[in-house]
């Protein structure tokens, strides 16, 4: 006997979240290691709140909706707060009921931007490393660093002269513009660069990440206002935070200058970086270009464009929606850790976002 297509709906509704979502879906893995982090940070967030007054939106709530924003590429809290309405598996990550109301998009922004900063986001990357140490999955002597350029949030049109002489009208085609005459009103730490020869300048940010050859984890992270040594000013910053005496650092042909391996062997590290091969001198001399460890760091560093890559499609890092130097730290550590997260999910076998 056929059925009919009615439609009658119910008053009450008697199942839980918790039923909803698969025992067998890696989400529930992931919720556990945020918890973990999450009650590690505890002393941190209570810090950020008054012993009275009105109750707010659990900081927790706010952080893991945060991170399913970038772990599922959501373009903007309008979206994520949409998702959270109907979406049982985001509402059951979060910690929110069946029957709880969602939060207004303005009110969860406003609410996570006062809670999240650079700290919150460093402590919680640490705590991604750490996690992965008592697995034992991160390396202790072998390191690769890389850098890249991050777009900034501001437009061409916002980078205007210093002096005020700009006219009116925006048109800057064929107007001599430099990082020394030129601002952006916009966000005044963003700096007009290129990543090479014959590419388009953009407002941007520079970005620098350590890697740990074992299993290709992102320990340590830099980020800094642009310039044209930015980037080997940050790999040295991470060297001196992350790496000791006798550990080896592998990274590409942009690093390949005298200064730059001479501070390395100062603190003693074997700068296993990639050699100029186009009649430019190479600071890499032949003895250490032929030993077995330098041609295997020269294998495993490329694994680094893995992150870097993971954070511009999958993460939210293509453009950045933050301005000020300080917020968009605390923006790309929450990428990386979001990013790390993933990576020890790969590793133990249980993260697959398709059952999604």
């Amino acid at each position: 006997m056929r059925g009919l297509d009615v439609q009658q709906l119910g008053m009450f509704s008697y199942v839980s979240v918790e039923e909803r979502v698969p025992k067998d879906h890696p989400i529930r893995t992931l919720r556990i290691l945020v918890d973990t982090i999450l009650s590690q940070l505890d002393p941190l967030l209570a810090a950020r709140y008054a012993p009275i007054g009105r109750v707010s939106i659990p900081p927790e709530r706010l952080l893991r909706a945060a991170l399913l924003q970038v772990l599922y590429s959501v373009r903007s809290e309008r979206l994520l707060m949409e998702q959270l309405n109907y979406n049982l598996l985001f509402r059951w990550f979060v910690g929110l009921n069946i029957d709880d109301p969602v939060w207004d998009h303005s009110t969860f922004s406003f609410n996570r931007d006062r809670l999240f900063d650079e700290a919150i986001a460093q402590a919680f990357f640490a705590n991604t490393v750490l996690l992965a140490r008592v697995g034992d999955l991160v390396s202790d002597d072998h390191f690769s660093v890389d850098g890249t350029l991050l777009e900034a949030w501001a437009s061409h049109k916002s980078f205007r002269s210093k002096d005020g002489s700009d006219e009116d009208d925006g048109d800057f085609r064929g107007k001599p513009r430099s990082n020394d005459t030129h601002a952006s009103s916009t966000d005044p730490d963003a700096r007009l660069m290129r990543k090479g020869q014959g590419k388009e300048a953009k407002l941007s940010y520079q970005a620098n990440s350590l890697m740990e050859n074992r299993n290709g984890l992102i320990v340590g992270i830099d980020v800094r206002v642009a310039t044209g040594t930015a980037e080997r000013e940050g790999a040295l910053a991470l060297v001196d935070e992350h790496l000791s005496r006798g550990n080896t650092l592998g990274a590409d042909k942009g690093y390949d200058t005298q200064e730059f391996v001479q501070a390395l062997r100062e603190r003693q590290i074997k700068p296993h970086i990639a050699r100029h091969t186009n009649g430019r001198r190479s600071a890499i001399d032949g003895r250490t270009a032929r030993s077995k460890g330098y041609a295997i760091s020269q294998q495993i560093r490329k694994r680094i464009e893995q992150g870097f890559g993971w954070v511009k499609t999958i993460g939210s890092l293509r453009k950045l929606p933050l301005v000020g130097l300080a917020r968009v730290k605390g923006y790309v550590a929450w990428n990386f850790a979001a990013y790390n997260l993933v990576r020890l999910g790969g590793l133990g076998g249980w993260w697959n976002p398709s059952p999604t």
